[in-house]
């Protein structure tokens, strides 16, 4: 290993060690060690702290134990000319590095200093307030801080199913602006989640980004952290929460975190400009979780050694990389990122003229950047896939019946059907809704397209820059087309779509497709667990959970909400050897409970034998395991005789003294708890919800999102249950966060739970 960057590595770490040494001796002056510290919605205290040492910093003074952990790893700098082993110390100092940005970050977060604020002149302005994600989004001013659990776990089923293959830190600043804007679409497209930090004689890639208009936030996986090289922690937490959160490592297991990065979490970094000491110490910090760095100017390479898949350090200096313009060498600096790192990349070629990747799914479309919307308040949109006979159906064909949208005013809305026919010989009935639900992913991929809804509340944008590139309604039509034979090819042989925005002929199709969406509904609620001769297992979390298996049947689907037993049928013929994979339920062993014989017998090899035997009724035994992707969470409340059920879009505290990122670290991870289970939201509406508890009744407190975006659903139920008033019985985060406030609301309210019989 090069003297060179062992020298500025190891300095590099003492120097930010002393640095945070100092800021933390003053903050304690200033603030006493009692001062709480923590990073925002997030459930792991300090997470690499926490995760590579198992110290649960919660206070300043904490912080001290934290920071002689760093200092126990610091090495002295190399001499001139003594030669010393210089990857194992250089590596120990990349720890000490971490651990030394995180105690600064923390500190700041005391002092309210963090997340940090740009303004439109580049300079830097702290702010002593955290805003939302979607106000983040919006303003373009609010930097990021370490991401929120509930998005970490709102990420997680694209993480494990390869639609998000990994991710990329951007530190420094580009070589101009529109190569900053190459970099980070060519990541977009390849669906790379895009971590933004530091930067180059005070100019970062955020501020590049900021003006040319780019739009940051959760929504479209541009994630800026922080202008300085200090918010690289960040990406490294973030990191350190997928093993916590999803692999079920326990704190201060540092080695076996190490090694699931690099087997599991596929990220690299881009470093853009000068590398100066800092960067260099992060950059070996880095490297011990498996994660390579690729410089865009001349310094030192390290070559493989084993801690990263391949290389270590890669030097590529911008101009000499081969390219006709600088845009051509930005994408292929990302393409060697990707190489050096071995992510694989699954790209569909979409013949539209506008950039085209899962990255863009969260993109939104205001008023003011609209070219035209279908649906939502002032117009109609409907869609509607439906197997049709194989010599009807002539693959490729896009046909428009109507105008189109060029002849509509700007900012308008107009009506808008369309209908996708499908034939293949493996195609069947029950796959249709399966295929129409992808739509919204397909041409949510659209750069400069906001898809919305489903079926007949379906809304869509246009905006002013996809339709000065040429998108017009045809494209709908190929993106369709293209995505279909791309994903599921081996059930779909022919394609054909008709865009209509003729009204008679709208309002007919529309009266055709509400026909067959009631008719599919029928088809689904009529079926049951006693119906069919087998369920379905989901094993997609497993690069992330190895010992979690999901198993999905007619009344319950799947924990992240993502598949139900539908869903897993159409995925295992479209996929035999898949994730998806039949389960023999086998005799019933307690009908109760719901526990068969076939499917423990499958959960015990699919689970490494870490989970013997899995109840589908119940909470209270053997609940089914979770990785990190539920929707919701539900644990009893033992003084209240019934369950709470925590949404995960819900951050506030709840009765059982703990918000949903805290309880998250209890359910996930493949871990099975009594009294604890992940589930997706619509579980609640089925019959056999906790059946074998009570059910549905046992819920005596519920976020109040789900109440209000699952209400028509929610009374239904109440009225199944013979309790029409019983969902305002049930407390929600505006009426207790804590059991002492839950038991007086529910006697005042009457709920039944409170007379059914003991759950222990």
């Amino acid at each position: 290993m090069s003297r060179y960057v062992a020298t500025r590595a190891i300095r590099g770490a003492n120097q930010i060690y002393v640095e945070a040494d100092q800021m933390l001796k003053k903050a304690i002056a200033e603030m006493g060690a009692d001062k709480e510290v923590a990073f925002p919605n997030t459930a792991y205290y300090l997470p690499v702290i926490l995760g590579l040492t198992g110290r649960q910093v919660s206070k300043l003074g904490d912080l001290a134990q934290a920071l002689e952990d760093a200092r126990s790893l610091l090495h002295p700098v190399p001499g001139e000319k003594v030669w010393l082993p210089y990857l194992g110390e250089t590596l120990d100092c990349g720890v000490s590095t971490l651990i030394s940005a995180e105690t600064i970050e923390a500190i700041r977060f005391a002092y309210g200093t963090e997340p940090q604020k740009i303004i439109w002149d580049g300079s830097y302005m702290p702010t002593s307030s955290f805003t939302s994600p979607d106000a983040q989004a919006t303003s373009g001013k609010r930097l990021n801080g370490p991401i929120d659990d509930i998005q970490l776990r709102s990420w997680g089923i694209q993480l494990v199913d390869g639609r998000m293959p990994g991710f990329c830190a951007i530190v420094g600043c580009a070589k101009s602006n529109e190569v900053a804007v190459q970099i980070v679409r060519e990541l977009q497209q390849r669906s790379i989640l895009v971590f933004l930090c530091g930067n180059v004689n005070g100019r970062s890639i955020i501020h590049q980004l900021m003006e040319e208009g780019v739009e940051m936030g959760y929504d479209t996986y541009i994630i800026p952290f922080g202008t300085d090289t200090l918010s690289a922690i960040y990406p490294i937490g973030f990191a350190t929460r997928s093993g916590l959160t999803f692999g079920g490592l326990k704190p201060g297991q540092a080695r076996e975190n190490l090694v699931y990065n690099k087997a599991r979490v596929f990220a690299f970094v881009l470093a853009l400009g000068e590398v100066d000491d800092l960067k260099y110490a992060a950059a070996a910090g880095a490297i011990n979780y498996g994660f390579p760095t690729v410089a865009d100017t001349v310094i030192p390479q390290i070559l493989p050694t084993g801690v990263t898949s391949y290389e270590h350090v890669i030097s590529m200096p911008f101009d000499d990389i081969e390219g006709k313009d600088d845009l051509e060498r930005a994408t292929k600096l990302v393409q060697r990122g990707l190489e050096v790192r071995g992510v694989k990349i699954k790209i569909t070629e979409v013949p539209i003229p506008v950039p085209y990747g899962s990255a863009f799914e969260g993109e939104r479309v205001r008023k003011a950047d609209m070219r035209i919307e279908f649906g939502g308040k002032n117009s109609r949109c409907f869609e509607y896939l439906h197997m049709a006979d194989y010599d009807s159906v002539e693959d490729g064909k896009i046909t428009i019946v109507g105008p189109g949208f060029d002849t509509a005013p700007v900012e308008g809305a107009m009506d808008m059907g369309i209908v996708v026919e499908v034939a293949g010989r493996k195609m069947q009935e029950d796959f249709e809704p399966v295929l129409e639900r992808q739509i919204h992913y397909f041409i949510n991929g659209a750069s400069g397209i906001q898809h919305i809804g489903q079926r007949d509340i379906t809304w869509i944008r246009v905006s002013k820059a996809a339709a000065e590139k040429g998108f017009g309604l045809e494209h709908f039509g190929k993106i369709l087309h293209a995505r279909f034979h791309a994903d599921f090819g081996a059930i779909v042989d022919k394609v054909q779509v008709t865009i209509y925005t003729d009204k008679a002929q709208m309002e007919a199709w529309l009266a055709k497709a509400r026909a067959a969406y009631e008719k599919r509904n029928r088809r689904l609620a009529d079926m049951t667990d006693t119906s069919v001769e087998e369920f379905y297992s989901c094993t997609l979390c497993q690069s992330f959970a190895p010992n979690h298996v999901c198993v999905v049947s007619p009344e319950r689907l799947g924990l992240c909400g993502a598949y139900n037993w539908l869903d897993c049928k159409a995925s295992h013929q479209i996929n035999p050897t898949g994730p998806n994979q039949p389960i023999k339920k086998g005799a019933c062993e307690d009908a109760s409970l719901g526990t068969y014989t076939g499917v423990n017998e499958f959960v015990r090899t699919a689970s490494h034998q870490a989970v013997q035997d899995v109840s589908m009724y119940s909470i209270m035994v053997n609940p089914m395991t979770a990785c990190g992707c539920f929707e919701c969470i539900a644990m009893v409340i033992p003084e209240a005789n019934g369950v709470m059920v925590v949404s995960r879009e819900d951050p506030s505290m709840t009765p059982a003294g703990m918000t949903f990122s805290t309880l998250a670290g209890v359910a996930g991870g493949g871990l099975q708890t009594p009294g604890v289970m992940g589930h997706g939201k619509y579980y609640l509406l089925s019959k056999k919800y906790l059946s074998a508890d009570g059910g549905f009744k046992r819920v005596v407190w519920m976020s109040s999102f789900l109440k209000e975006s699952m209400k028509e659903e929610l009374d239904a139920v109440a009225e199944r249950e013979g309790d029409p008033g019983l969902i305002d019985k049930i407390a929600d985060e505006r009426n207790a966060t804590d059991v002492e406030g839950l038991l007086p609301y529910l006697e005042e309210k009457g709920h039944p739970a409170l007379a059914m019989p003991p759950l222990f």
